[in-house]
């Protein structure tokens, strides 16, 4: 049995865990939630700053939790891609340096791979092939998982990722940040039939649709008219229906390229990934077009769908086990495709027979 150290620091969480295989036997994450609010979003160097102040405790934290010494230890994962530069930089020095200290081997992990990952530890006993939906602030895509490293993109937005348009429309809406978790509970309140937004589709050349790519910069558009529309009609916006009905094109849009992508290509099992898997809405949709098809759906517990260490550490299990290595000049890449992450090692995956 495998047993990872796994860092994530991509974004505005810094992130320790230890697991073994499949099983978390620790997880830490220091929110920075608070620290960016004032401004509405996340400011990379505030980012950056909060991860420097908080990488020690956590990494500590997630080795105390575990009731683990370094003996234990197998390798250092890490998030290196894609993500904030300098909030990668932080993570990725730390592990370089755990890696060099403590004579472990190095594994670096795409960030996005550990989204997939996040529902082997959801169900320890899913094995590819199946189709996950990855849905959070900065991706939204439909991917084949075929094996570790193994991937097949079948869909994506053109332009916003959803949990971006949640947290724009939040602020359109004066919500505050972040704003998907307040748009959720205020739809639940909402009459979603309330307005008729838009579905967002991508027209292709010949004219047909796009059976699996997305678009959310229109809907994000079509509410920013209609509140200036209701301004001029009521004192008070209608923010519950407001909310019900924009979650309501979200999900349904959501849910109509997903199962499409699942019946069409043979998936037995649609696993969701990402910050917006946590959303009622989307659950509610995919499991009433789901379960008529017999189509099995896996959903991460809440405290796995947003950014956390445990999926990386999940993934980079499979990684140690096929015999990849990082070298220790490993860096940060605020881009980098899911179908080029063997870029990030220099062994070769063991044969097997």
């Amino acid at each position: 049995m495998v047993r990872i150290l796994a860092i994530e620091t991509s974004c505005d969480e810094t992130a320790a865990a230890v697991v073994r295989d499949r099983a978390i036997e620790s997880n830490v994450i220091a929110s920075q939630v608070r620290a960016h609010q004032p401004f509405g979003g996340v400011v990379p160097e505030v980012a950056s700053r909060a991860h420097l102040a908080n990488i020690n405790g956590v990494i500590t934290a997630a080795m105390g939790e575990a009731g683990c010494d370094w003996s234990a230890i197998d390798a250092i994962a890490v998030t290196c891609a894609p993500g904030l530069v300098g909030s990668l930089l932080i993570g990725v020095t730390a592990a370089k340096t755990l890696a060099l200290v403590q004579q472990k081997p190095l594994l670096g992990i795409h960030h996005l791979e550990g989204h997939l990952y996040a529902s082997y530890l959801a169900e320890p006993t899913l094995e590819p092939p199946f189709l996950c939906l990855l849905v959070s602030g900065g991706h939204t895509s439909l991917i084949g998982v075929y094996g570790c490293g193994e991937y097949q993109l079948f869909g994506q937005t053109r332009d916003d990722a959803a949990g971006e348009a949640y947290d724009k429309v939040a602020r359109l809406l004066g919500l505050g940040y972040p704003g998907g978790p307040v748009l959720d509970r205020l739809a639940q309140q909402g009459n979603p039939e309330a307005f008729d937004l838009p579905e967002g589709n991508i027209r292709l050349l010949d004219g047909k649709v796009h059976p699996y790519d997305s678009s959310f910069s229109g809907l994000k558009t079509a509410v920013a008219r209609l509140v200036e529309e209701l301004r001029q009609t009521y004192d008070e916006l209608p923010l519950a229906d407001l909310a019900a009905s924009f979650q309501k094109a979200v999900a349904q849009a959501l849910t109509k390229r997903a199962i499409a992508a699942a019946v069409d290509h043979g998936f037995k099992t649609l696993a969701i990934g990402g910050g917006v898997a946590a959303n009622s809405g989307l659950r509610q949709h995919l499991t009433a077009a789901a379960e008529p098809l017999g189509l099995q759906l896996i959903f991460p517990p809440l405290r796995l769908c947003t950014d956390n260490a445990a999926m990386i550490g999940c993934a980079a299990v499979e990684h140690f086990q096929r015999g990849d290595r990082s070298p220790l000049d490993l860096t940060a890449r605020s881009r980098l495709s899911l179908l080029e992450i063997s870029a990030l090692y220099t062994a070769a995956p063991l044969a097997v027979s």
